[in-house]
């Protein structure tokens, strides 16, 4: 069978065999594909096997390596266990995982493993439960949040309100977000560039994920000071013995470089370029 995500006029089309159905807050399928495994939340692609780790690594080591010491993180989303996984790759002493709907977290268990075991290591605390909730009310301080949502809809759509951004700002020294594609889907980037003014410093940054809408994805980092040097980075990769597929510390430096267009939009919103 062909799989076909559709966003206004475009799609992104895979052929594969589905190997489970669930509905429960979000609607669960998860299919076999010549691009490994496939999870999709309510009609949308959230990873495949092949390119997971374009999305997940950059997602996780540059807020993890722009920190010098990052022992305590929160990690609302992440159903799938990718960011989990790679998070512990710093050696963090504590990492809580906020994920709304445990049905994701048992398929992606049960069906494809990308998690490497970080589901079931003892340092992971796993908690059901709202995230917009969970930062609410939380009394705790943390290094690093990193928020691991899919496409606003229902379910995740609260995690770009300024609420949101509020009460996590006041929580972590850096808080990094994907932000969703800001060549196809630019209402909803827009939207994250808006209700984030509640950070001191903003930057976006790029990658690129062959099976994301338009293969152009978009991370917003936030915090008090976003200063990029290579050579920090690069020693504390070292220094942490960080083994990646994707990521590297040029990589790192070179994702904040932005097209033209793209720098003209996010100067609108008061971001760093």
């Amino acid at each position: 069978m062909w799989f076909v995500e559709k966003h206004d006029g475009t799609g992104f089309m895979i052929r594969g065999e589905k190997i489970f159905e669930k509905e429960s807050m979000q609607k669960i399928e998860i299919y076999s594909t010549s691009l490994g495994k496939m999870l999709v939340l309510d009609g949308k692609i959230q990873l495949t096997e092949k390119d997971e780790k374009m999305y997940h690594e950059m997602l996780v080591h540059v807020p993890m390596l722009m920190h010098p010491s990052p022992e305590k993180i929160l990690i609302i989303g992440g159903g799938d266990g990718g960011a989990l996984r790679e998070a512990l790759k710093h050696k963090p002493k504590e990492v809580k995982m906020v994920e709304i709907d445990k049905e994701v977290v048992e398929a992606c268990r049960k069906f494809i493993k990308i998690d490497d075991g970080a589901f079931d290591d003892e340092r992971v605390e796993i908690i059901y439960e709202d995230g917009v909730e969970f930062v609410k009310n939380c009394k705790e301080k943390f290094d690093i949040i990193i928020v691991d949502g899919s496409d606003p809809d229902a379910v995740s759509k609260p995690l770009i309100s300024r609420e949101f951004y509020a009460n996590c700002e006041k929580l972590c020294d850096i808080f990094v977000t994907q932000s969703q594609s800001p060549f196809l889907q630019n209402e909803h980037f827009e939207a994250i560039l808006k209700n984030s003014n509640v950070f001191k410093q903003r930057r976006i940054y790029l990658s690129f994920v062959p099976s994301y809408p338009s293969g152009m994805w978009s991370f917003l980092i936030a915090g008090e000071n976003l200063a990029i040097d290579l050579e920090t980075i690069k020693k504390r990769y070292e220094e942490r013995m960080i083994k990646t597929f994707h990521y590297n510390p040029e990589l790192h430096v070179s994702s904040f470089s932005l097209p033209t267009w793209l720098k003209e939009l996010i100067k609108k919103y008061g971001l760093l370029c």
